[in-house]
């Protein structure tokens, strides 16, 4: 499912116009993204949480020299699935 497709199942979930639905999304999107961008996590019960994730530096291969690089530290968005999903999903 693409943005247009969810926007779509939004609008007719909730029985909105599609250019309110798409509003919508973009808003949850990007108050999610704020949020992970200020160091806070987001938890949504029953669906699951995403949060921001510290990856450490690191030595890595280049392919197609086998050369050693070195990797920086980053952060990473990360989503772990909530109780209420899971078991939608597996059951």
């Amino acid at each position: 499912m693409n943005k247009s497709e969810l926007v779509d199942a939004i609008a007719a979930s909730a029985d909105i116009p599609k250019a309110s639905a798409g509003r919508a999304l973009d808003a949850v999107i990007d108050s999610i993204t704020g949020a992970l961008t200020g160091g806070d996590a987001v938890s949504l019960v029953g669906f699951g949480t995403f949060d921001v994730k510290d990856r450490a530096a690191r030595t890595g291969r280049n392919p197609q020299t086998g050369a050693p690089i070195e990797i920086a530290a980053s952060k990473v968005p990360s989503f772990k699935a909530g109780k209420a999903l899971k078991e939608a999903v597996n059951g």
